[in-house]
């Protein structure tokens, strides 16, 4: 680090990815000569649960003003990431980041990564409050307690602001929780690092927490997935359920990689519940494969054992039973984006950010309006799974005036946003990422355009799914989990997924298009449309259900007999013009639609799909 070189060894790369900073280069150069000079580095903050203090925002904000390339990105993970510093200034940069409160130990390496749960504080909702509080607490439990960070970035001093979401978790005692010893093969007996050992973790190890239907977090793609259970006043906190083994990481044309949905391991009483964790981390870091580093993540023990073999190998370690899942209702996809009330008098709004980048254009001046109102209204922040941003502890007085000072500066508000947009995200991809074969977070607003122009054309304009793009196989942006997705095989080619679950429960099927170039995007999922459209089971039937239900051999069959444009004389069963006529006797007045039209602007409907989806679920309770 103290040379005068750009750029540092192979040995220190490994290091710094270790303390969340990655060296890049711009690809974008053509010129060998040009890229040498371009390297640069990335930092990956460690934000447990996307919590952004107004604080750490106008530090974040001035570091990548003066030390990087300007702009910040949200990342799927509900953190920030830094691009474009230099080594030069890598030490006064990731000091000032502790100082603030937050640091990148954690954001990258083969220990627990950033902890996400719901972008929401419903502050009188116990289950999202315990929801918060645990993720917070595995956060300070997982994290790694050798002074290695202090020593290399902070001169051995510790950092000016304690790391700010431990301010509610001192009930728990994690210091001692963290060395307690049952004798079941849980502590190492390192003297420094006790969970983690000498050698840290096979691979990453990632953990998201929610509560029952939000599956805000893309549970079922984490290393472990932790659902509040709450006892039946609705107040008391019983436990939680736990998923493991999920992950998305593959490489292309390599069968023993492989993206996977993690299975139900069961339920763990709130007594029991750090424990547990601790020996599902013990298991991982025991078993896990460390001769093989594509085998390494938790999902491919989970797969070797079965989930029944995990649970006794973790019932082992953790010296009890582990009790059945408890039953759960059906997971929803939720983006929190729009206006809610937070529970304690105060409102919070989801804005939608493409792809998670954070900067100024002529058209959007994301990055100036934000710290407008963190200055002016010291507004703290949510990141969300999905790149975007909730801020967060606004008086209803201010409403008016924040969405104002939003819209002056570019920002849409969320009815003005389609629903493929909103759904869709993607890594960043060229022109900084050393794994990228494609193109992605540049290439997305195209997508959409694109994909929702076909759609209009063919009659669809109301068809929405969740769309992915990946510039590699490693799955940053989790695509294997869209109903829809694109994942980079070469330049300007894609390999195309289909049929995962709307509500983010179940992987895709890859396709055996597997170099579908750029350019003939509408040429190749035409006829995918044109399928749906006229074979869908109902009106409801999502894109990514109908492409899982009649499987990937069906729609190839399909598209091999479909030429360009004849969806135009394929009947669809489920037209409105084709629907009974409704009775004209039901009415609603006209204060009530007011309402209904604005509750369904907020989630990017229309009236009568919010009214549908309302009567149903009321028929159904």
């Amino acid at each position: 680090m103290k040379n005068d070189e750009i750029f540092v060894s192979k040995d220190s790369i490994h290091i710094l990815k270790h303390h969340g900073s990655y060296m890049q280069q711009n690809r974008d150069l053509k010129k060998k000569a040009d890229r040498d000079q371009s390297y640069q580095f990335m930092l990956r903050l460690k934000v447990p649960v996307g919590e952004v203090p107004a604080s750490m925002f106008r530090e974040l904000d001035d570091l990548s003003n003066k030390y990087g390339q300007g702009d910040l990105r949200a990342t799927t993970r509900q953190a920030f990431q830094l691009h474009g510093v230099v080594k030069g200034h890598l030490k006064h940069v990731i000091a000032s980041i502790a100082n603030v409160g937050s640091n990148t130990y954690g954001g990258c390496g083969d220990i627990n990564r950033n902890i996400m749960a719901p972008p929401v504080t419903f502050y009188n909702n116990p289950a999202y409050m315990y929801c918060m509080q645990y993720s917070r607490a595995i956060a300070e439990l997982f994290k790694p307690m050798t002074e290695a960070f202090s020593e290399l970035w902070l001169d051995g001093e510790k950092a000016a602001t304690v790391e700010y979401y431990t301010r509610d978790i001192q009930e728990f005692n994690l210091d001692q929780v963290r060395v307690e010893d049952r004798g079941n093969g849980i502590i190492t007996g390192h003297p420094v690092e006790p969970l983690y050992g000498r050698t840290y973790l096979p691979k990453k190890f990632k953990v998201a927490f929610t509560v029952p239907g939000d599956n805000s977090v893309d549970l079922y793609i984490n290393d472990i997935g932790c659902v509040v259970i709450m006892e039946p006043d609705g107040v008391t906190l019983k436990g939680f359920n736990i998923v493991v083994g999920g992950g998305m990481g593959r490489t292309h044309k390599k069968e023993d990689t492989f993206a996977r949905a993690a299975d139900h391991l069961g339920f763990v009483g709130k007594d029991d519940f750090f424990e547990a964790m601790k020996a599902i981390l013990a298991v991982q870091r025991d078993h896990g494969n460390r001769e093989v580093r594509s085998s390494a993540r938790l999902k491919y023990l989970v797969h070797t054992l079965g989930i029944d073999g995990f649970r006794a190998l973790t019932e082992k370690y953790l010296g009890k039973p582990i009790e059945p899942w408890a039953p759960l209702p059906e997971w929803k996809y939720l983006d929190w984006m729009g206006w809610h009330e937070q529970g304690d008098g105060k409102l919070m709004l989801g804005i939608n950010v493409e792809q998670g980048r954070v900067r100024d254009t002529p058209e959007l001046r994301l990055k100036t309006v934000l710290r407008l109102l963190v200055d002016k209204y010291d507004m703290p922040m949510t990141l969300t799974p999905s790149q975007s941003i909730v801020l967060r502890d606004i008086a209803p007085k201010d409403k008016y005036d924040v969405e104002t000072i939003l819209k002056e500066h570019g920002v849409k508000m969320i009815h003005e946003i389609d629903a493929i947009t909103r759904k869709s995200i993607a890594c960043p991809s060229f022109p900084l990422c050393g794994l990228a074969m494609a193109e992605a977070e540049r290439v997305q607003p195209e997508i959409n355009l694109r994909l929702n122009n076909l759609l209009k054309s063919m009659g669809m304009a109301d068809t929405d799914f969740v769309t992915r793009t990946t510039g590699c196989p490693n799955g940053c942006a989790r695509p294997y989990m869209a109903e829809i997705a694109f994942v980079g095989s070469g330049p300007k080619t894609y390999q195309l997924w289909l049929g995962g679950s709307p509500a983010q429960t179940r992987t895709a099927t890859a396709t055996d298009i597997f170099k579908m170039p750029f350019d003939k995007l509408e040429e190749t999922v035409e006829p995918i449309f044109a399928m749906y459209k006229t074979q869908r089971n109902s009106a409801d039937e999502a894109f990514g259900d109908f492409c899982h239900r009649v499987g990937w051999p069906a729609v190839k069959a399909f598209m091999d007999t479909y030429t360009p444009g004849a969806h135009a004389t394929m009947a669809d069963p489920f037209a409105p013009a084709l629907l009974p006529a409704a009775d004209a006797s039901v009415g609603i007045d006209s204060g009530l639609l007011a309402t209904v039209e604005a509750a369904a602007a907020e989630r990017g409907l229309n009236a009568a799909t919010l009214l549908d989806t309302i009567v149903r679920d009321a028929l159904e309770q």
